[in-house]
């Protein structure tokens, strides 16, 4: 036997072993946070998966597949005008209602596209904190103070860590960029304002079948959201009628891919996610079942879905293990947070930051957080570095975009949103603390 190679395999098997030998089964905090990663989980794959990822994985398939690279590279590649690059990063984000995870397959389409670190950076961090509603919701939950600074501080550190990340690795993307440019120009298939409408329709199905229900009865949002689901199929009617005359998919198959989905809608209109599930599945079988360039698309939307979703779903259930979800307990006692945050030190705002960075927060939830942390004592500047370093990073999220940038520049830029993140907040915590 070679002890040299074997003997890895028997440190995996003892170790193993021992895990399950210590087992803290029984203990009452271990029971429960068991508890709270599978319900935790539970609640993701109901409500984020086919709601969230799965429209972001076509369009990020689509990004791969109908943008061209000039495109990307013209508006926000290393040689583009610095200014729109990063004007267009930092603001795209407030029209996606959606959780961090959702940014995560856009993120990783215009990053392989050939869109710069920088810009691609900034659309990565800002694009999860800066949406209407999240904005308009701490505004109102929080305080004016915490909605501006939220605002504010997403965008203009987005800009920071995009500028400190392309200076960080200039070389790298020095290489890439002449790399690109050395590729021939791609042809264009159809005019850009059919472009612009197919993601439009794509963009309008993600943003208002995620539309939340407001604390009001009434006003703008109340109204957005008793339609959403009417918009949400218009969206997917006008998806399904510019596959066919300009994406030449054959006009039976969209026919009979919808009849499910019409049908759901009718006999179940109280349950609007079977439609939704029925339409997803619909559009899978009749792309992926294609020779043409829609054939494409389902192939690049379903390398990000198998490269990107296994990882989120062991996050979310690693980050439930440890933290539990809004008012239940993890292996981690959440006095300890709250404890740890009070006042407006140096030391509150970076905990606040690291925190935040390792926690899951779906869309919104960030809000009723913060609401009950900042009842148990903690400081404005620690509330907004937790705004501005939560939504923005998790630990799913991390596991993911190692898989896209490599470990060296997920770990900068993890440390670059930590230190932005602290450093707002003591800033806003001496100004309005």
């Amino acid at each position: 036997m070679n002890w040299n190679t074997e003997w890895k395999k028997l440190a995996w098997i003892a170790g193993l072993f021992l895990l399950f030998f210590y087992l803290p089964v029984g203990w009452e905090r271990f029971d429960n946070a068991v508890l709270e990663a599978l319900h935790l989980s539970k609640w993701y794959a109901r409500e984020h998966v086919l709601l969230c990822l799965i429209p972001a994985f076509f369009i990020a398939g689509a990004i791969a597949v109908f943008v061209s690279q000039a495109s990307v590279m013209k508006y926000l590649g290393a040689g583009a005008n610095p200014l729109l690059a990063y004007g267009v990063a930092s603001v795209s984000g407030t029209i996606l209602a959606v959780c961090s995870c959702t940014v995560l397959p856009l993120f990783a389409g215009i990053y392989r596209m050939g869109a710069g670190l920088g810009p691609a950076a900034a659309f990565l961090y800002s694009g999860p904190a800066i949406n209407v509603l999240s904005i308009v919701l701490t505004a109102r939950v929080l305080g004016l103070e915490l909605g501006i600074g939220r605002a504010v501080g997403a965008i203009v550190f987005s800009v920071v860590i995009g500028l400190l990340m392309a200076f960080i690795f200039r070389k790298e993307e020095a290489a890439k960029a002449a790399a690109r440019m050395a590729l021939p120009d791609e042809e264009v298939s159809r005019p850009l304002w059919q472009n612009a409408l197919y993601f439009a329709s794509m963009v309008g199905i993600l943003v208002f079948a995620n539309w939340g229900r407001p604390e009001e009865s009434t006003g703008i949002w109340a109204a957005i959201y008793s339609v959403k689901w009417l918009v949400t199929s218009c969206c997917a009617a006008g998806l399904g009628i510019m596959l066919v005359l300009w994406f030449k998919l054959a006009w039976w198959k969209v026919a009979v891919s919808a009849l499910p989905v019409i049908a759901l809608a009718v006999l179940f209109p109280e349950q609007p996610l079977l439609a939704f599930t029925a339409g997803s599945i619909g559009l899978s079988v009749i792309t992926s079942t294609d020779k043409g360039e829609t054939g494409d698309w389902f192939a690049s939307s379903w390398d990000f879905a198998k490269q990107i979703l296994p990882l989120l779903l062991f996050g979310v259930l690693i980050a439930g293990l440890l933290l539990g979800r809004v008012g239940q307990e993890g292996l981690i006692p959440s006095a300890w947070i709250a404890g740890a945050v009070g006042g407006n030190s140096l030391g509150a705002n970076f905990f606040a930051s690291f925190a935040g960075a390792f926690m899951y927060f779906a869309t919104l939830t960030e809000v009723p957080i913060l609401q009950g942390l900042l009842g148990s004592g903690m400081g404005k500047g620690p509330a907004l570095a937790l705004l501005l370093a939560g939504p923005a990073l998790s630990l799913p999220n991390m596991l993911v975009i190692r898989t896209v940038l490599g470990t060296k520049k997920t770990v900068v830029f993890v440390s670059l949103v930590i230190i932005m993140a602290t450093v707002s907040g003591v800033i806003f915590g001496a100004l309005f603390g």
